[in-house]
C-alpha cells in the first residue's frame, strides 16, 4: 500500500536509536514497535515491501502521541511528524480507522457556536452529576468572560475547545499584552478551529478546509499570536500544509504569545504587592518545545514574576497529545504518571503549561496547572476588580 510518504523522507532514518529515550510510548512500554524507529520500520515494510495493513500496523501508528520529541533528538533531521500525518491520512481513507462518531466530532469543531453550546450543556450536566467523571473533563464554566479587543497591534487566535473551556486564559492574555501598551485584536467569524486535531487523526481534507477558513478570517496585516502551543504549531505549518503563497505568508505572521511578548516584558508594570513569588514548575508542551522552539521565551516571560522550577525529565511528553488521552487513556495515564512524579520531585506548588490539552490532562491528576500568562496576570493584579 502506498502510504503517501515521500521516499526520501522515509530514507532519512538510519535507525541509530537516539530517539528512543525521547519517545514517551517507548519509555513506558519498552516495545520497539512503539518507538519512532519501530514505526518507521513498519512504514517502510508497508510502502516498500507490500506488508499488510493489519491490526498490529494500525496499533503501532495509532499509539503514537505525535509529540515530535524524536525530531529534536534526531541527528538526521527525520521529519517524523510529516511521516505520521501522511500515514494516518492513508489509514483514514480505509473503513473503520476513524469511525463516524469521531469524524462527526472533528467536524463539529469547525462550528464554534455549536462548540460553545455543547460546552455549556456539559457544564450543566456536570452540576447535575450526569456527566461521568471517567471522561476526564475539567469543571467547565456555565458562563465565559466576554473578550473585548483593545486595538490592532497584534491579533489573538482563540480557537475552538480552548475558547469554550479556557476563555479565562484568553482574557488574561489580552490583559497582559495590553499592559505592554499593545492593542490586541481578535479574528473575525470563520476562524473556528485551526484543524490540528483533524490532521492528527488523519483527516487531512478536513484539516486543510479548516486552515483555509482561518486564513480567510484573518486580518490582512499584523502579527498573529497564539496562546495554545498545539494551535500555534498548526498555524505555523499552514504554508507546508496548503502549499500556497497566501498560506506561507500567513504562517510567517504567526508567533507563540511568549515569543512575541519576551522582548517587551520590560514594559510590564512591577508585580503588585510584596508577596513571595510562587514556586512554579514549567511543563513544556511538546509542540511548543519541539515545533515552535519557544520554551526559552516562556521562561523569559515568567522569570520576573515567579520562582521558576525546572523538571528533571528533560521535557518528556505528558501524554495528552490532543485527543490521544481520550483514545488511549491507559497509555496516556502511564505517561502522565512520569510527569506527575517529576513535578513531585521538583517541590513546586503549581505548574505552568501553555497548552490546553496538557493542562487539562495534568489537572486530572490533581495538579494545580495554569497557563504561564495567568501567573503573570495574577502577579500584576490585572484581573482584580477596581476599588
Amino acid at each position: 500500500m502506498n502510504l503517501g510518504i515521500d521516499d526520501d523522507e522515509l530514507s532519512q532514518c538510519v535507525s541509530c536509536g537516539l530517539c528512543l529515550t525521547h519517545c514517551p510510548t517507548f519509555r513506558v512500554t519498552g516495545d520497539e514497535g512503539a518507538s519512532p524507529r519501530g514505526r518507521i520500520t513498519a512504514m517502510r515494510a508497508v510502502q516498500r515491501d507490500g506488508a499488510p495493513v493489519d491490526a498490529r500496523f494500525v496499533e503501532v501508528i495509532d499509539t503514537c502521541v505525535q509529540c515530535r520529541g524524536c525530531e529534536t533528538a534526531c541527528p538526521s533531521a527525520v521529519p517524523f511528524g510529516h511521516l505520521m500525518e501522511a500515514t494516518r491520512e492513508s489509514l483514514a481513507s480505509r473503513p473503520g480507522y476513524q469511525p463516524w462518531w469521531r469524524r462527526l466530532g472533528y467536524g463539529a469543531l469547525g462550528h464554534h457556536r455549536l462548540v460553545l453550546a455543547g460546552s455549556t450543556v456539559l457544564a450543566a450536566g456536570q452540576r447535575l452529576h450526569v456527566v461521568p467523571r471517567r471522561l476526564g473533563l475539567p469543571r467547565l464554566a456555565l458562563r465565559r468572560p466576554r473578550l473585548e479587543p483593545t486595538g490592532e497591534d497584534v491579533w489573538l487566535f482563540t480557537g475552538c475547545v480552548m475558547d469554550a473551556w479556557q476563555r479565562d486564559v484568553h482574557a488574561a492574555v489580552v490583559r497582559v499584552l495590553s499592559a505592554t501598551g499593545a492593542g490586541v485584536g481578535l479574528f473575525g467569524p470563520g476562524a473556528d478551529c485551526c484543524g490540528a486535531l483533524a490532521e492528527h487523526a488523519g483527516l487531512g481534507d478536513r484539516a486543510r478546509a479548516q486552515a483555509r477558513r482561518v486564513i480567510a478570517a484573518a486580518p490582512p496585516a499584523g502579527p498573529i499570536v497564539v496562546d495554545s502551543a498545539g494551535c500555534g504549531a498548526m498555524l505555523r505549518d499552514y504554508g507546508r500544509l496548503l502549499g500556497t503563497p497566501d498560506a506561507r505568508a500567513f504562517s510567517e505572521r504567526v508567533a507563540d504569545v511568549h515569543e512575541w511578548l519576551a522582548p517587551l516584558v520590560g514594559r510590564l508594570p512591577s508585580p503588585a504587592g510584596s508577596t513571595v513569588p510562587r514556586r512554579v514548575a514549567i511543563q513544556d508542551p511538546c509542540h511548543l518545545r519541539h515545533v515552535l522552539r519557544a520554551e526559552h521565551h516562556v521562561r523569559a516571560v515568567l522569570a520576573p514574576f515567579v520562582e521558576i522550577v525546572e523538571l528533571d525529565d528533560d521535557g518528556l511528553c505528558c501524554g495528552a497529545g490532543g485527543a490521544f488521552s481520550m483514545a488511549h487513556p491507559d497509555l496516556a495515564g502511564d505517561i502522565r504518571a512520569r510527569k506527575v512524579a517529576a513535578v513531585a520531585r521538583s517541590g513546586a506548588d503549581a505548574v505552568a503549561s501553555a497548552n490546553p490539552g496538557c493542562s487539562i490532562h495534568l489537572a486530572g491528576a490533581g495538579l494545580d496547572v495554569r497557563h504561564p500568562l495567568e501567573f503573570v496576570d495574577e502577579a500584576l493584579g490585572l484581573g482584580r476588580p477596581a476599588h
